[in-house]
């Protein structure tokens, strides 16, 4: 803590996620105080300058080449007594420093070691990082210093741990999560054979970060959801249904044994569950628009199509399997994204190539479910990294 407010360090400062969280705090400087922001490096002025405007005095960025450009652009940018920390470790360290919340907005399986490091020093974790929960959920909240040290930041499993407070954990029937359906909702498989990434990175509703937008275009977002809300809220996958929802305004719903459904509804803005994130239990004022009940409006519901999306059914699969099936399940569909992205795969190559990586894994990953820690998490996720990428480029040839 300093004085009154609440200490912050910020992981993924310059993505959708850490940008939206420097927004809230800058319309409460009573509240929070930021002591550390982290980033990749691919925006390192944008990461001098919130440096620089909120007076941080750590900063470190993953990238260990970039740390004399950074020292550059935060003497130019003002922030001359900030300190600089480089390399993944530090990154680590950072989260790892103390801070009254950590906020993780650090996209893929990186993200883990962070989560960890901050759970460990007693922070209150705010994880908008689901890789974290996907590929080491076990090691994860093994790092717990105390309970309900973590508050979702995902707009659905902040929606679903919203509603849970209308009720005990047996009082649950289902979790419900939603799903926009992305770019592609009411196509059939047969008519997405030639998808283009500016297609896929055309969401309707959202604006993201590049992969988390194509994950949500094949909609495996959706099913590394599932994974991560069976994990968080100790519910078992076939008490987890997905329901498409286009208008993106019910963020998800809990069902309860006597008939009841509690939803949480608001925009599509994400400033809302990364608010809750810093505050809770207590909510902030002024953080979102809400609903407008004065307009007409109409909020439609329709069944997932899983033959057109299958990255549902899959994630189910792994889940089912083990933790260290969604880490080769995350790995791997990382590496098909982004061939996707330098159109070295088709789109409906995303998908297919990662159930191919799991079948060639699969033998090899019967046994412990869990991992004994992250070295051994790392190898499992290296392999399917390797592994997917030999078959992208066989099939590229």
């Amino acid at each position: 803590m300093n004085g009154s407010t609440t200490t912050v360090t910020i992981l993924g400062s310059t993505g959708s996620i850490g940008t939206q969280g420097l927004d809230v705090i800058a319309r409460h400087p009573d509240r929070f105080t930021v002591t550390g922001l982290a980033a990749g490096g691919a925006h390192i002025d944008l990461l001098a300058q919130q440096a620089a405007r909120f007076n941080v005095p750590d900063v470190a960025v993953f990238d260990a080449a970039k740390a004399g450009e950074l020292r550059e652009a935060l003497d130019q940018a003002g922030a001359r007594y900030t300190r600089v920390q480089a390399g993944p470790d530090a990154v680590v360290a950072l989260a790892g420093a103390g801070a009254g919340v950590v906020l993780n907005g650090i996209t893929g399986s990186i993200g883990l070691e962070p989560s960890i490091a901050a759970l460990q020093a007693g922070s209150q974790l705010a994880l908008a990082n689901k890789e974290s929960v996907v590929a080491g959920g076990h090691l994860l909240f093994s790092a717990q210093t105390q309970d309900d040290q973590i508050n979702p930041v995902d707009s659905e499993h902040s929606a679903i741990w919203q509603c849970l407070r209308s009720g005990t954990h047996g009082e649950v029937t289902r979790l419900v999560v939603t799903a926009s359906g992305g770019p592609f909702r009411g196509m059939r498989r047969d008519e997405m054979t030639d998808i283009t990434p500016e297609q896929a990175l055309n969401h309707p509703t959202w604006h993201m970060g590049p992969v988390v937008t194509i994950n949500s275009a094949t909609l495996m977002n959706k099913g590394l959801e599932v994974i991560e809300a069976s994990r968080l809220f100790g519910m078992p996958p076939e008490r987890i249904a997905v329901t498409v929802h286009p208008q993106s305004i019910v963020h998800s719903m809990v069902e309860f044994r006597d008939g009841a459904t509690i939803a949480q509804a608001s925009p599509p803005d994400m400033r809302l569950p990364i608010a809750l994130g810093l505050s809770a239990p207590e909510r902030m004022d002024h953080v979102a628009a809400p609903c407008d009940w004065t307009q007409a409006a109409t909020w439609t519901f329709e069944p997932l199509d899983d033959e057109a999306f299958p990255a549902v059914s899959l994630a189910r699969e792994c889940l089912a399997a083990s933790e260290k099936h969604t880490a080769v399940l995350n790995a791997a569909n990382e590496q098909a994204v982004h061939a996707f992205l330098d159109r070295r795969l088709p789109y409906l190559g995303i998908v297919d190539t990662v159930r191919e990586v799991i079948d060639a894994m699969d033998a090899g990953l019967r046994g412990d479910p869990y991992f004994a820690d992250v070295p051994e998490m790392l190898a499992v996720e290296a392999e399917a990294r390797r592994l997917a990428d030999e078959l992208i480029a066989r099939k590229a040839a």
